[in-house]
Parts: C-alpha cells; sequence; structure tokens
C-alpha cells in the first residue's frame, strides 16, 4: 500500500472546508498510511479532525504569510510538505489556491499532476482516478507509474469527513524559509449576498434559456419582467443561476437582455458542470450541448412550452408544458 499525503489549506479559524473534507474521505478510502499537510494561519482544528480521521502524521506549515492565497508561498509549502512526507500519492481538494499552485509543485518534485478527477479507487491494487474529457462526454479511468503523483479531486464528488474532531492533535511544524513576495493583500471585496448569482452550495440550480428574451404571446419583449422573475427566484430559494450559451451570447454582444447574466454563469458543453442536488431549466430546448452540463444534478426539471422539446426525449426527470413567465410567477408567489 502506497504512501498518502493529503494538502489542505484552513479557513479563517484554522478549520477545514467543505472541499478540503471531502477530499480527507477520498485519502481515507484509498487505505494507505495517510499523512495530512495543513496551510495557513491557524491549524489546530484542522489537525484534530486529521487526527480522529487516523492521519498517522500531521504536517503544518503555518504563519501569517499562509494566511493568504499566493502562488508563491502556497507552492513552497506544498513542496516543503510533500517532500517532508515523502508520500508516493499526493492529493488535494481543487479549490482556486492548489488548482494554481500544484502543477508547478509537481515540476519541482519531477512528479506528475491530474486535475479534475471525479473519483479515485484502488483497481488491482493500484490507485486509479476517474475523470471526465471531451466537456464531460468520456470518462476515463488514469492511473499513473511516475512518483509523486498529484491529483487535485474536483468538489462535490465525494461525502465530506463528519466524524468527531479529536481532543488534542501531535502536530510536527515544518521549517520553510518564506520566499519573497511582490503581492500584498490589502483587503477583499465581495458583492452582497443578495446580489451573488453563483452559489456552488446551493440545493437549486435555476437555468435561463434564451426564450426569457424572445417574444411572448402577446408580441412583445419583457426583459425587465424576466429580470424581477429570475431575481426573484435567487433571492428567495438562494439558488444559483446557470445560463445557456446561447443567452450568455446575447449578454456578451452588449444587449440589455439580462445584466447579471455573464459566461461565468455558462452551463453546458462549453461552459460549467455543476453538481446541485435539483435544478430548473427554463426557456431552454434541452439540446445536448445544454444537457451536459446537467450530468451531475440530481434531480432535473424543465418547463418550455414545446412538448417535443429536447429535455422531453429523457434528458429530464419531469417537463412541464407550460408558459416559463406564468410557472417562474407562481414559483415567486409560493416563494414569498
Amino acid at each position: 500500500m502506497e504512501s498518502i499525503l493529503l494538502l489542505a489549506h484552513t479557513e479563517a479559524g484554522g478549520s477545514l472546508a467543505k472541499p478540503a473534507l471531502e477530499a480527507l474521505t477520498a485519502a481515507l478510502a484509498l487505505g494507505g498510511d495517510l499523512t495530512v499537510g495543513l496551510v495557513g494561519g491557524a491549524v489546530e482544528s484542522a489537525a484534530a479532525a486529521a487526527a480522529a480521521a487516523g492521519a498517522r502524521r500531521i504536517l503544518a506549515a503555518t504563519g501569517e504569510p499562509f494566511t493568504q492565497p499566493r502562488y508563491a508561498t502556497d507552492a513552497a509549502a506544498a513542496e516543503a510538505l510533500a517532500r517532508a512526507a515523502g508520500a508516493a500519492i499526493v492529493l488535494a481538494p481543487a479549490t482556486s489556491r492548489w488548482t494554481r499552485a500544484l502543477p508547478g509543485v509537481a515540476y519541482r518534485l519531477a512528479g506528475r499532476v491530474d486535475t479534475h478527477a471525479t473519483g479515485l479507487a484502488m483497481r488491482d491494487s493500484v490507485p486509479a482516478l476517474t475523470r471526465w474529457f471531451y466537456r464531460q462526454r468520456i470518462e476515463a479511468v488514469v492511473t499513473r507509474a511516475t512518483r509523486p503523483w498529484l491529483i487535485l479531486l474536483d468538489p462535490g464528488c465525494f461525502a465530506p469527513w463528519s466524524g468527531t474532531p479529536a481532543a488534542a492533535a501531535q502536530i510536527e511544524t515544518i521549517p520553510l524559509e518564506v520566499p519573497a513576495s511582490r503581492t500584498t493583500v490589502t483587503g477583499m471585496q465581495a458583492p452582497k449576498a443578495d446580489e451573488q448569482t453563483i452559489r456552488p452550495d446551493a440545493k437549486l440550480l435555476f437555468v435561463a434559456g434564451a426564450g426569457w428574451t424572445k417574444k411572448q404571446p402577446d408580441g412583445a419583449v419583457h426583459s425587465a419582467e424576466a429580470q424581477q422573475l429570475i431575481l426573484g427566484v435567487l433571492r428567495a430559494a438562494q439558488a444559483s443561476l446557470g445560463g445557456s450559451k446561447s443567452l450568455v451570447d446575447l449578454s456578451g454582444e452588449g444587449e440589455a437582455v439580462l445584466p447579471f447574466m455573464t459566461h461565468l454563469n455558462q452551463v453546458g458543453q462549453t461552459g460549467s458542470t455543476p453538481r446541485h442536488p435539483k435544478g430548473l431549466s427554463t426557456c431552454c430546448h434541452g439540446e445536448e450541448p445544454h444537457v451536459v452540463g446537467w450530468r451531475f444534478v440530481t434531480e432535473r426539471r424543465a418547463v418550455n412550452l414545446d412538448p417535443n422539446c429536447g429535455w422531453t426525449r429523457g434528458k429530464a426527470d419531469v417537463v412541464y408544458v407550460a408558459d416559463a413567465f406564468a410557472v417562474v410567477r407562481e414559483l415567486n408567489r409560493l416563494l414569498s
């Protein structure tokens, strides 16, 4: 059984975020000798969770320089932890910090890195990861002989570890010379909660299609009402917003259609592949380029006036043949 190192950066209070707890579950499933490497300003709470999960060693690169995401410090910390652990397999959640830093760390360690892993298991006594290629159309199983092998695990693919943290944990602090940095973090700016449209942890994914911008039965375009209806659902249900490529492109061309819709909201073959428990598609014809991004949504429903739309051909669990404006208007009434 090969040795395993799980890399995780801690939150402000020193705890582990959900993606790190998911990666901890994946590491435990491999059954190897587990070492946990922690990066952050405070690591005590995270170390207690790692100790309770059964980690043999807990290493840490801690201090003020490691509280903020920065390539220079994150890469240096990951390299030092990997060399101290001497593990053959290095796992990490695919957060923005590790996705940016670990490919460079793999080069420094003369190893290999694989990203977007959606599954991890032992096959014939060899670790193997599962991932998708060609815009989520081809699923592949990947193994490597090169060590160390660094693997970034996509969030939402494993159940987060939920044990009771240990009363105390023994932490080995790794001495590390902090590299010179040309960047300084002065603060953080974020939109208000009711203005946020992308919520990865939301229970509902609400997807809007280009039908919202077309002429309605009265022969007029009701883009202002469409904005109010869609934002009403997002705020009341705390849902995440997705968009079809056709609708996103309209916004990108400078048309005042749905000003809050950007390419970051795009779901589908050329967009994102979210993993929400439930999804509701409105005014979207449900063809393969749109639906491919819904592969990992557990329960899929759609609203469309066309009974022959692509959603009815086995792509949705339930299809409502109705006017999306009327359905969402009633939905907002119920939610309020």
